[in-house]
């Protein structure tokens, strides 16, 4: 039987391999990390490869109406994909919620501030000159990182301080690079090898911002459609789905406070 099966695998790894396409997709930059991870391995199974670019979702927004050739939109938030589907841009259907995401505080390894006991009053700490947060114009975890600091009534106490990442993944490398002393960055960032190991963070309670349901669609101007759904089948799959919990996504289904 084990044979069989491998046999049967080995003629499906074939016929995809006969027929591989690259697709071309846009993902939020909180996907930087565990992306990679996930095409390689989709590629190991079907044959197709994937292209990943990586930007705010708000751009990608804009481009994609532009006519951007994506097979495929990564969005951080919920509502730039049922815009592009209200706006008939997308191949009816396809729109899927695939996960949820959280922002932490994070400071660099060296960093004197304790993020355990301060919370959120570390962005009140006299050493913070500056606060790095993705852009709220364009960066849904902007938005979750200004809803969070008006929850926690700090936000007009420390405006003045804020400097904007075009994107997420900005937003940490201001921090990272010593340009500011404490961001709002997404827990998939926080708990990547890259960033681990320099510096530390906290969890920002679910319940101070508006919750960061992820979701994804095919472009209806797509020309590999198969291939874009194949990957899309694929983040369905327990194995996809253990991937993306490792960096600190949840399923929508389980991820309610």
């Amino acid at each position: 039987m084990k044979k069989l099966r491998a046999a049967t695998f080995l003629v499906l790894l074939l016929a995809f391999a006969a027929r591989a396409e690259e697709i071309s997709v846009a993902a939020a930059s909180d996907l930087q990390f565990v992306f990679p991870e996930l095409a390689a391995q989709f590629q190991k199974q079907t044959g197709h490869t994937v292209k990943l670019t990586f930007g705010s979702s708000g751009n990608f927004f804009s481009q994609i109406q532009n006519g951007a050739p994506f097979d495929l939109f990564f969005s951080a938030d919920m509502d730039y994909p049922r815009r592009l589907e209200a706006a008939g841009l997308v191949e009816p259907g396809s729109l899927y919620s695939y996960a949820v995401g959280r922002i932490v505080l994070w400071v660099p390894q060296n960093s004197a501030l304790d993020l355990v006991p301060l919370g959120m009053n570390a962005l009140l700490d006299p050493s913070v000159r500056k606060i790095a947060i993705a852009n709220p114009r364009h960066a849904p975890y902007g938005r979750a990182a200004v809803a969070a600091m008006r929850y926690f009534g700090v936000y007009d106490k420390v405006a003045g301080k804020l400097v904007l990442g075009e994107n997420i993944s900005q937003t940490a490398q201001f921090v990272e690079a010593g340009g500011a002393e404490i961001g709002v960055i997404a827990r998939s960032l926080a708990v990547a090898p890259v960033l681990r190991e320099k510096g530390r963070y906290w969890e920002i309670p679910l319940d101070s911002y508006p919750r960061i349901e992820q979701a994804a669609v095919i472009l209806k101007s797509s020309t590999k459609k198969k291939a874009a759904a194949a990957f899309l089948h694929y983040l369905r799959t327990a194995e996809a789905g253990t991937r993306m919990r490792r960096y600190g996504f949840t399923r929508p289904e389980k991820a309610a406070p």
